[in-house]
């Protein structure tokens, strides 16, 4: 569990580090995929709360704490980090309409707001995206997205 714990604290320290860095110039990336990388960094620091509290409530609150999950620890803030990336392409590409306010002076926290919640649930984000994508185009769901929401194949 020590060894989560630490990966997560050092997954979220460098996610953060590299943030503001980039805010305050230290670290340049192209204008193009700049909002792409805040997007992914929210993303892995959903995918970093959501693994926290997972260690939180295992080991302490239900007390079952078990190795066999160190895995999914490790990888699920990458996940969720990808998943930011994504859900940036899908507001950006209007595949996804935020139904909001328009305000005159328009800023980027819908799309940081909907890149934490894509790596804070990484599992209905993707079921969303299904649903989304069979809609558009007739592409069916995975079966895993098939199966997690109770349909059959």
């Amino acid at each position: 569990m020590i060894k989560a714990v630490l990966y997560l604290l050092a997954m979220l320290i460098s996610l953060s580090g590299v943030g503001v860095q980039m805010l305050i110039g230290n670290f340049v990336v192209p204008e193009t995929i700049r909002l792409a990388t805040y997007c992914g960094i929210c993303g892995g620091i959903g995918g970093v709360t959501y693994c926290l509290r997972g260690i939180y409530l295992n080991a302490c609150v239900f007390d079952r704490w078990s190795e066999k999950w160190l895995p999914w620890y490790f990888i699920r803030p990458i996940v969720s980090f990808i998943c930011g990336v994504v859900s940036y392409i899908f507001l950006k590409s209007g595949l996804i309409v935020l139904e909001a306010q328009q305000s005159d002076n328009p800023t980027n926290l819908a799309f940081y707001a909907l890149a934490f919640i894509a790596g804070l649930n990484v599992d209905k984000f993707i079921e969303k995206l299904e649903d989304i994508a069979q809609v558009t185009w007739g592409i069916k769901k995975s079966r895993i997205g098939s199966n997690s929401s109770g349909n059959k194949e």
